[in-house]
């Protein structure tokens, strides 16, 4: 079986207090973190043993907080990214944290969705972090919240990033029709796929991978759906993917969220993002069909 889990430990603390975050600036306790350091090595131990199994994985952390400050989940991007069975590993991150370890990774197996916040960290601090990812070829990309309060500074790091990487928007949307018709325009010129993130989808009942090859984990094992479905559908430690998988149709009026609509089969994301889809990275045929307006437009990168 070909599966994609996303993983979600107890850790719930992040060195950035971003305000549209409700996760920001929390601390941790010494025994929630070694909870969730527990929890990832049970994971990562449960994901080696599937190999015998003739399963195919792709694994996506996705914590509350910064993962990549704790050592458990550096190792654990490095032994998985080591397995033959694991087609992808990728963590979301701010890159705030150091990356000298990423040299143990296997480079075509890792991945990273980085996450830029300005006036959380300085641009150029966030570019030698990339850099340093670009340097390893590691297969990474980019992304910020597009409020408007961060157009000036999205546009110059897309001007300053090298043109192979890809800069994603995610569409704002705490507030209905947040955005005039050119503010769209303009950020359509920065990601020439902003527009996919923009809409809610209609899900209700219509099919969706979620449930049958895609599955959330939580830190304890329980598994749902769909990270905005509350339902419970299983125990990855005691039903296993076999028992797990099951075609769900979604029971969610709508989907905006990008981890949620890439696995709608109708929508055909893969069209999008190619073999990038886990960690959001646009393919490069899609760009260069909508003109590369991801590249700088003074025509060098730094």
């Amino acid at each position: 079986m070909r599966a994609t889990l996303y993983f979600r430990g107890s850790l719930s603390s992040c060195n950035y207090s971003c305000p549209y975050c409700p996760f920001s600036k929390t601390t941790d306790s010494a025994e929630t973190l070694r909870k969730d350091r527990e929890q990832v090595e049970r994971f990562v131990e449960w994901a080696r043993q599937q190999e015998a199994s003739g399963h195919v994985l792709s694994v996506f952390f996705q914590p509350y907080g910064e993962g990549l400050v704790h050592r458990w989940y550096c190792q654990a991007m490095i032994d998985l990214s080591h397995m033959p069975h694991v087609e992808r590993v990728a963590i979301q991150t701010n890159l705030s944290a150091k990356l000298d370890w990423t040299d143990r990774l296997k480079a075509d197996t890792a991945a990273f969705w980085a996450t830029y916040h300005p006036g959380e960290t300085t641009e150029e601090r966030f570019l030698s972090r990339c850099r340093e990812l670009h340097d390893r070829s590691i297969p990474f990309s980019v992304g910020s919240v597009g409020v408007r309060s961060a157009f000036d500074a999205i546009a110059s790091l897309r001007r300053s990033l090298p043109s192979d990487v890809y800069l994603w928007i995610n569409a704002f949307k705490d507030r209905g029709d947040y955005y005039a018709p050119e503010e769209i325009a303009l950020l359509r010129g920065i990601d020439p796929l902003f527009e996919l993130n923009l809409p809610d989808y209609a899900s209700l009942g219509r099919s969706c991978r979620t449930g049958e090859s895609v599955f959330f984990v939580q830190g304890s094992g329980i598994v749902k759906r769909c990270y905005s479905d509350r339902r419970v559908i299983g125990h990855l430690y005691r039903h296993g993917l076999e028992g797990l998988s099951k075609p769900r149709a979604c029971g969610m009026k709508e989907c905006g969220c990008y981890i949620g609509y890439i696995h709608m089969p109708e929508l055909e994301m893969e069209r999008h993002y190619g073999n990038g889809l886990l960690e959001r990275r646009g393919s490069p045929l899609r760009l260069a069909a909508a003109g590369d307006a991801s590249a700088p437009s003074d025509g060098h990168s730094r």
